[in-house]
């Protein structure tokens, strides 16, 4: 693998404003000397715009930020942007996210992940980096039934179009390492979660109707199981993956192999949806966002699967030990333990 010094290079993020974007940028800020970020977010409603602000204002505090509203689709603004900044290292986090509104709101996913995600590649084609990073995810592991996911996986049975357009962006990124010599890896993310998350995820949502006074769905009867991954524990994987591109090397036949990985980031530990669930009532009861004399019982109800979700999602992540010596580490009672505090402090 080619290492990458992070220090004076000009780094383009993309979804900046998003959940893992905005950690990210904060750290490389804060942590890499003359570096210079370029963060793009188009700043869409898909969930509650002031955390994305709070986000943004949190970045805006370094002068070695430098922020564009616009649209992953938009090819002419985003050639411009690699023609001005001449970036060393792209990270896409900038996506349509989310499982179920793939259902009720398909052409948002063609745009950003595949136009979006074909306009980054043409980027790096026409302005060559010395790395991309994107992000995939753990969907396109679809309904498998070998667990824990592996890599080596076939993937060729997506069970929404958020995960066909996912398994799509690894397709277009080996086609451009191939023909064009593009390093890019690509991160399959399990389930993450942390300080100012995204509200439509479950612990959030489940958070905003106990305050409520609403009942939570536990789907699948609570036996659910997910590789939950605390943020700063994604971030650090996403830093040193940036830090190592694949090698630009020959195959037998003379012509070059593509340059091309993906890995899992993922806690390689799976919880039980209904023991997450305690965790969190427990924190939140701790951090004063729920009363001490809280009924969790009467709040609460087992309910079936729903379409499109998958029972178990549980990443090997082997391979990223292997090559990068890294493991999450971050229990589940610490990360909702901040997240509650951080839900107290900013809706409180």
């Amino acid at each position: 693998m080619s290492k990458i010094e992070l220090d004076n290079k000009c780094v383009f993020v993309t979804g900046v404003a998003g959940f893992i974007g905005s950690n990210l940028a904060k750290r490389l800020l804060k942590e890499n000397k003359g570096i210079k970020v370029i963060g793009l977010d188009n700043l869409n409603d898909y969930y509650d715009v002031k955390i994305k602000e709070s986000r943004l204002d949190e970045l805006k505090k370094f002068d070695n930020f430098n922020f564009i509203k616009g649209n992953l689709a938009d090819k002419e603004l985003i050639l411009s942007i690699f023609k001005e900044n001449k970036p060393q290292i792209v990270v896409n986090l900038g996506a349509q996210a989310g499982v179920r509104y793939s259902i009720t709101n398909p052409d948002a996913y063609i745009e950003a992940n595949l136009i979006g995600f074909f306009n980054i590649l043409e980027g790096c084609r026409n302005y060559p980096v010395e790395h991309l990073v994107y992000a995939s995810s753990s969907s396109v592991y679809g309904s498998n039934k070998k667990v824990p996911y592996s890599t080596d996986d076939k993937v060729d049975n997506p069970v929404s179009l958020y995960a066909a357009t996912k398994k799509s962006n690894e397709l277009m990124a080996h086609a451009y390492s191939k023909l064009y010599e593009i390093p890019s890896t690509g991160l399959r993310f399990f389930t993450v979660y942390g300080p100012a998350g995204r509200p439509d995820m479950a612990y959030f949502g489940f958070t905003n109707k106990l305050i409520a006074n609403e009942t939570i769905k536990i789907f699948n009867y609570g036996n659910c199981k997910r590789d939950f991954t605390y943020i700063d524990d994604i971030v650090e994987g996403v830093i040193r993956v940036m830090k190592k591109a694949p090698d630009k090397v020959k195959g037998e036949d003379g012509l070059p192999i593509p340059p091309y990985a993906v890995y899992n980031i993922g806690n390689n530990h799976p919880e039980n949806l209904l023991d997450f669930v305690n965790i969190l009532q427990e924190e939140l009861v701790r951090a004063g966002v729920l009363p001490k004399d809280y009924d969790f019982e009467a709040h609460k109800e087992l309910v079936p699967m729903q379409p499109g979700d998958v029972p178990v999602t549980y990443a090997d992540t082997s391979a990223l030990e292997r090559d990068f010596g890294f493991k999450p580490s971050t229990s589940l009672r610490e990360g909702l333990r901040k997240f509650a505090e951080w839900y107290k402090e900013f809706y409180m």
